[in-house]
């Protein structure tokens, strides 16, 4: 095919979507929503799953002591701790240090009423274990301490997690099947009235002997368009709320020690990955309306 005939098809495709706005602003709205609710989905699991894994990794545990526990006792607590065997270190770190952490949050006035005896914070043991297989047999045996609290159960966190990563995966992948099948629809829709409109000429065309891939190509390039435009617009949107919504979650990361990923690490494959989405997507929907078209006009269907 000549380069004068590619740009004729691409020029008559792009003027197709402007012919049609309407359905065409129908397809893009539609196409974006499910492209957005598909990148949360996804981008809400990827975190999830960095979250797990940082829990997972990570060897250390919270050791919450009674809040009337008295200093002397805390430190004898403290040499129980290192005496048992799986555990390779445990640093004391005091009520006093752990108000400190919410001196900004809290202002100062509020932050100065909660010193000494007013501080609503125990003292807690950082403990780090050997060996994470031993994990339960080593919390058991710290709980059986007196003057434990309780312990920051890490392995009931990355539990919690992963059902909430599968209940995620589950309603979206419903979801974005159901988004998809419409979104179809409407894109086949749209290049069947471009089509419809423009069924004169087409049989005239087809009548001088164009191919099949001469008749096919502008309402692909429409179909297309109207998918890359999508894409990006629903890249821009999931961009634009990432990091808002990251501060939102900040409190609640903070407390499991962990942290999500940065905006900085994942825009550009947004960007990518959801544009070629709903390209393929356009392609689809463009390529079966066509091919129906050409079948119920009688014509052979013989590829490109």
């Amino acid at each position: 095919m000549k380069l004068s005939s590619m740009g004729y098809l691409i020029k008559e495709g792009l003027r197709n979507i402007w012919n049609n706005r309407m359905m065409s602003l129908a397809s893009i709205v539609v196409l974006v929503s499910c492209l957005i609710i598909t990148g949360a989905a996804m981008l809400l699991s990827v975190n999830v799953s960095n979250l797990i894994s940082n829990i997972g990794d990570d060897n250390q545990i919270n050791v919450y002591l009674d809040y009337d526990l008295p200093d002397i006792e805390a430190i004898k607590l403290g040499s129980k701790i290192s005496k048992i065997p799986n555990v390779e270190d445990c640093e004391f770190y005091s009520k006093d240090e752990g108000i400190k952490e919410f001196e900004e949050k809290l202002g100062d006035d509020i932050y100065q009423s909660m010193q000494g005896d007013d501080n609503p914070l125990g003292n807690v043991y950082k403990v780090r274990l050997s060996d994470l297989s031993e994990y339960k047999e080593t919390i058991d045996q710290i709980k059986s301490l007196d003057g434990v609290m309780s312990i920051s159960d890490r392995a009931a966190i990355a539990r919690t997690l992963t059902k909430l990563n599968q209940f995620v995966t589950l309603v979206g992948s419903w979801v974005v099947a159901i988004l998809a099948v419409v979104t179809l629809f409407i894109i086949s829709n749209t290049i069947k009235m471009t089509m419809y409109s423009r069924r004169f000429e087409i049989s005239i065309m087809k009548s001088v002997g164009a191919t099949n891939a001469f008749v096919r190509i502008p309402f692909i390039i429409e179909a297309m368009t109207i998918g890359l435009i999508s894409g990006l617009l629903a890249s821009c949107v999931l961009i634009s709320i990432y990091d808002p919504l990251r501060e939102t979650a900040s409190g609640m990361i903070a407390l499991i020690g962990t942290s999500t990923i940065p905006l900085e690490k994942i825009w550009l494959p947004v960007l990518l990955t959801f544009s070629g989405i709903g390209i393929v997507i356009g392609i689809l929907g463009g390529f079966i309306s066509i091919t129906k078209y050409l079948r119920k006009e009688g014509g052979e269907i013989l590829g490109w």
